[in-house]
């Protein structure tokens, strides 16, 4: 489905009708084996089954054919939260033949494309269209879609939140304790950091390049710094609020000579990637960062949650919560584990590194190493 970019000016919602909601019903989340942390499960593996009656929470039983309306709010175009995206609604859509039922995410998916004045008001309009739940893709969407839902009857299923408790969104991960649940792409930094000295065994001087406006990077970088600090190893940090920016903050890394470059799942970063991967090889500066995005886009490598797989088990969250009567409230947090290495073999090659070498110095730090040609977008 083409993804709406919007600026929804104050008449227009106030003016918006309200539609009636297919229910406000909530459900349990689904078991799935890659996840470190799930919700529980269902009772029973019948509710799933192709029965004309699919039983609810503590309300009444929700009939085959219900509508629910599902908002779907993506922070900005990036390869990463594009895949996230189209597997919660691929999911949505094979979910609902099976529950007998219609999620409708076609008429409220909306894009912010970065400015939180756009997603205030995609918020405004999926409140006053009253949709059954809102699933928020990354940190600050997740932080407007609560922060505007506050007293309404709408769950929030945020995906790619990297720090749920940090950004104050979640009470616990076990336990969120309002409204919210979801699933994190939570970063493990040190895993990272190993793989620069893995690979780069002598390298005495890191950059760290992040935007310094994004809540979910803040833990990560400071999780950077305690290792570098550990090891003695010298570090500088620059950052970046847009592509411009970050651009200007590479170039001065280049000019510092660091040896390799952190950065952390960062939504801003991720979208200058393809503006600034050539100068970093050109300069000979591995770029190592938190999700396979980058690499796709040029960066050296990407560590990381599988994302198709994040918006899956997202979906699979939406599902349960609306049509099997979960309470978000105590439904945990779903963690992943962050395994997966993605090296980008143009990349390498213009490092002038052998692919073999680098991979076999990285292969007792994952569970899994996949190589990648520079594309935008995954499958193209």
């Amino acid at each position: 489905m083409k993804k709406k970019i919007v600026a929804i000016s104050t008449a227009v919602i106030l003016a918006a009708s309200l539609a009636a909601c297919g229910s406000t019903t909530t459900g349990t989340s689904s078991d799935n084996t890659d996840t470190t942390s799930s919700a529980a499960s269902t009772d029973s593996a019948a509710s799933s089954e192709s029965s004309s009656v699919a039983t609810t929470g503590n309300t009444a039983p929700v009939s085959s054919g219900t509508t629910y309306k599902v908002g779907i709010v993506q922070y900005v175009d990036d390869a990463s939260l594009n895949q996230i995206q189209q597997n919660v609604q691929s999911e949505l859509d094979k979910l609902g033949t099976q529950y007998g039922v219609t999620f409708d995410y076609a008429d409220y998916t909306y894009n912010g494309q970065a400015d939180g004045t756009v997603l205030q008001q995609i918020a405004s309009e999926l409140v006053a269209d009253e949709v059954d739940v809102i699933v928020p893709i990354a940190t600050p969407t997740a932080q407007i879609m609560q922060a505007a839902t506050e007293g309404k009857d709408i769950p929030i299923v945020f995906s790619a939140v990297s720090d749920p408790v940090g950004a104050k969104l979640v009470t616990s991960m076990d336990a969120p304790g309002s409204n919210i649940t979801g699933t994190s792409d939570f970063l493990n930094t040190n895993a990272i950091m190993d793989l620069i000295f893995a690979a780069q065994p002598d390298a005495d001087y890191i950059g760290i390049l992040y935007s310094s406006s994004e809540d979910a990077s803040t833990q990560p970088v400071a999780d950077a710094e305690a290792y570098l600090d550990a090891k003695g190893i010298k570090y500088i940090e620059k950052t970046g609020t847009n592509n411009d920016e970050v651009s200007t903050a590479a170039d001065a890394l280049i000019a510092e000579g660091v040896d390799a470059i952190f950065t952390p799942t960062d939504n801003t970063i991720m979208t200058a990637e393809l503006a600034i991967y050539e100068k970093l090889a050109k300069a000979g500066i591995a770029h190592y960062c938190g999700a396979d995005s980058f690499a796709l886009n040029g960066a050296f490598v990407g560590y990381g949650v599988d994302y198709s797989n994040l918006g899956v088990e997202t979906a699979d969250m939406v599902a349960d919560i609306l049509v099997n009567g979960a309470d978000p409230a105590t439904t945990a947090v779903k963690t992943f584990d962050n395994g997966i290495i993605t090296i980008n073999t143009d990349t390498t090659t213009a490092l002038g590194l052998d692919l073999a070498t680098v991979e076999s110095a990285f292969k007792p730090l994952t569970t899994q190493i996949v190589e990648t040609a520079t594309m935008q977008e995954f499958g193209d």
